[in-house]
């Protein structure tokens, strides 16, 4: 049995692309598990271990990883993906 793999955004408080990224993803009903970097260092290791950075937001979900991005940027990656985006269940508005 599959278990669902709920995306991880890391953010960082104050952080207006995060700002934008969450208020995106949240109107596309995605489902997130937030971690603030900031405030758990062990947060921060894991986010540079699976993107090589420490910029955020970073997105996480199984095997893509978008890291300091816009949601433009995002997207963009995201429409090389479209598997991904049916099961993040995020809308194709070029459509």
């Amino acid at each position: 049995m599959s278990k669902r793999t709920i995306p991880i955004l890391y953010i960082k408080d104050g952080c207006p692309w995060c700002r934008e990224a969450l208020s995106f993803f949240n109107s596309q009903g995605v489902e997130l598990d937030v971690r603030d970097v900031n405030e758990n260092a062990k947060d921060m290791d894991a986010m540079v271990s699976v993107s090589g950075q420490t910029k955020t937001p970073t997105f996480e979900y199984e095997d893509f990883v978008v890291a300091d991005f816009d949601v433009d940027e995002f997207l963009a990656e995201l429409s090389e993906f479209p598997e991904v985006r049916q099961k993040l269940g995020i809308s194709d508005e070029e459509n």
